[in-house]
Parts: C-alpha cells; structure tokens; sequence
C-alpha cells in the first residue's frame, strides 16, 4: 500500500492504516487478476500486488474525494 500511494500520489490523502488495507486487498485482487508471476516475497508475488494494491488506492482516494 506504501509503494502504491507512492507511486499513485494519492496515499497521502488516505491516511497509513488505509494504504496498509487498501495494499493487502490490493495484493489479492492484482493476484487474481494477474497471476502470482514475478519475484515472491511472504508468499506473495510482488509486481501484480504492487499492480493491485495501485488499482485500490486509485479506487479509494477517487471515492474518498468525491464524498469530501
């Protein structure tokens, strides 16, 4: 979720816990979308989570902004 906020430019504006929650729904979601290809680490395969987890936190800050 940090490296995806990073990359994004919109984790700031959600906060840590949410980059932390929005990267590891974002790692199961990048998994399924696009494989477990790619170096592993815990478990996981890192480029489509970081894929993922920069789908969430686009998704999320883009919701959050439009209720604020």
């Amino acid at each position: 979720g940090l490296i995806a906020g990073a990359i994004t430019n919109k984790g700031s504006s959600m906060g840590w816990i949410a980059n932390i929650l929005a990267g590891l729904v974002g790692s199961f979601v990048g998994q399924a979308l696009l494989g477990t290809w790619g170096p592993s680490l815990a478990g996981m395969a890192l480029i489509p989570s970081i894929v993922g987890a920069m789908l969430v936190v686009a998704i999320v800050s883009f919701v959050l902004s439009k209720m604020n």
